[in-house]
């Protein structure tokens, strides 16, 4: 296949770009940084700085994934702003350009995440229901999502993946927890109770890959593992995986007082679960987080 890839260098991004140039798969990524996609995707994937470098090129799919990180630092207005332009306005000049393609793709797998529903408390959500509360992480991502599904009009089938906390043995909010854990200075955030839905990277690539070959594959799907895990329950299990207690909560107020409506994201949470893709035959290699966290610890 020939595949086009936006965030191609983020963490999902390189992993994809990892196990589709093994498959013999011809890949491009659009980049701010063009020149330096090779030493970060492999030296068969092609850098690309503007879309009409593909003008002449078939393209049987596009994956996008592109959007500066989310949780990285507090919701200034500037920070909000690109956000903002680093999801919709990319996408939505994505989808401009390829309505002025004669060739069009036959699939567009966008990102979104589980922030889609807002602050889901107890419900259990699955892919029909609709978003609970509207902070800006779900308007961000709805906006996302119906940016994306401008495509439909094309002609092109749309997958959105409401990606959940991604486990991975580099990079990802693991990097950022796994120092404090190994100091023993880990424990619960707030009152640990808010639900935690996470996935293995590998499940990530897997589903990403699967929902890639499934021609009645489309709309949106919840790419976490089965069994999402409350706060508490996941610091205990990230200590258990580096021998360390984990009893030093961080407390809802310093967290809100530091990190202001960004907390929300910490503090709140979703009891997502992958409904749609177990219905249409994926199988999770991870389910259960105990064995996720020993996988990366050994690898």
């Amino acid at each position: 296949m020939n595949i086009l890839l936006t965030g191609g260098t983020g963490l999902i991004g390189k992993a994809l770009c990892s196990r589709w140039v093994a498959e013999g798969h011809r890949l491009w990524v659009w980049s701010r940084s063009a020149e330096h996609v090779p030493e970060h995707c492999g030296e068969q994937v092609t850098g690309i700085s503007q879309l009409q470098e593909l003008d002449q090129v078939p393209l049987d799919a596009v994956i996008n994934l592109a959007g500066a990180p989310i949780a990285d630092r507090p919701w200034t207005r500037s920070r909000r702003l690109l956000l903002w332009n680093s999801r919709i306005k990319l996408t939505e000049a994505l989808v401009e350009w390829l309505s002025k393609r004669e060739q069009k793709p036959s699939v567009l797998i966008s990102g979104s995440a589980v922030g889609w529903y807002g602050d889901g408390g107890e419900r259990e959500l699955r892919e029909g229901d609709a978003p609970v509360t509207n902070d800006f992480a779900a308007q961000l991502c709805n906006a996302w999502e119906e940016s994306a599904l401008r495509a439909e009009r094309l002609g092109i089938r749309v997958v959105l993946v409401r990606t959940g906390l991604v486990l991975a043995r580099h990079g990802g909010f693991l990097q950022r927890l796994l120092p404090l854990f190994r100091l023993g200075l880990g424990g619960r955030q707030g009152n640990g109770r808010q639900w935690m839905p996470w996935i293995h990277l590998d499940d990530e690539i897997g589903l990403i890959d699967f929902l890639l070959r499934q021609p009645d594959s489309q709309g949106p799907y919840n790419a976490c593992a089965p069994q999402p895990e409350r706060n508490a329950d996941f610091a205990k299990a990230l200590g258990r995986s580096v021998g360390k207690p984990a009893v030093l909560p961080v407390p809802g107020l310093v967290l809100k007082a530091g990190l202001g409506e960004l907390s929300g994201l910490i503090l709140g949470g979703q009891k997502a679960v992958p409904s749609r893709l177990e219905e249409e035959g994926f199988r999770f290699r991870f389910v259960e987080l105990d064995a996720a966290l020993a996988d990366l610890r050994q690898t």
